[in-house]
């Protein structure tokens, strides 16, 4: 692809930057300002191209990364490629972004998820606790849940942010998912009241773990199994 190609998308997102949209995405740490109905268009347009998604990427530029995730091919990355590509992943949307589209859809995602998950650096660690969390709920065979209960039971109150929510999402897709292992999960979610204050907009589920399992526990009829 020609670097006259990148050019013209960074020309149109340019074009779609919208003060407003900028300003709510920087309460949520992200930095552009292009409304993400029209930017999924954009990427819808311009269909799966790999190379493309590449050099767009390697601008450095937030919208042009998220147009990048999503004109990928997330099989194409090798392993070395999608934990720099998580390292350099400043803003959350991209990191939400490319853990959700693309490493998850990708045949090294096991692999990543084993040596995420015990990174020292908090915002990796945190792509391999939302590996797991995916995990648990597609494929829980061969996942030590209860160890992952202790882990969390130990680390998740004093994690940073980040860490915490994808290690406090692992906790409500257990006790959601897994009855034998939801009393305990509830139990853990109580004591350590994380995210228990979130301020939660009216008809949204609250993260905090016992809210977050028991109304989806209650919208799937209360099963036992």
């Amino acid at each position: 692809m020609t670097g006259a190609a990148v050019t013209d998308v960074l020309a149109e997102l340019r074009a779609l930057d919208d003060p407003r949209a900028r300003a709510v995405n920087a309460r949520h740490g992200d930095d552009h300002g292009v409304n993400l109905t029209k930017l999924r268009a954009l990427a819808k347009r311009l269909g799966k191209r790999q190379e493309l998604a590449v050099e767009l990427w390697e601008t450095d530029d937030t919208a042009a990364r998220l147009v990048a995730l999503l004109v990928c091919r997330p099989k194409e990355y090798t392993r070395d490629e999608l934990g720099r590509m998580l390292r350099e992943a400043r803003a959350p949307k991209v990191h939400d972004w490319l853990v959700g589209y693309v490493v998850k859809k990708s045949p090294h995602a096991e692999e990543l998820r084993l040596a995420w998950t015990e990174d020292a650096d908090p915002a990796v660690a945190s792509a391999g606790w939302a590996l797991t969390a995916d995990r648990v709920v597609k494929k829980p065979d061969g996942l030590d849940l209860g160890g992952l209960l202790d882990v969390i039971e130990a680390e998740m109150r004093d994690a940073p942010e980040r860490l915490q929510w994808a290690m406090n999402t692992c906790l409500a897709r257990i006790g959601i998912e897994h009855p034998g292992h939801r009393a305990r999960a509830l139990a853990i979610g109580e004591r350590l009241g994380v995210l228990k204050d979130y301020p939660t907009p009216q008809g949204c589920t609250s993260p905090y773990a016992p809210t977050w399992i028991g109304e989806m526990v209650r919208r799937r009829g209360g099963e036992d199994a």
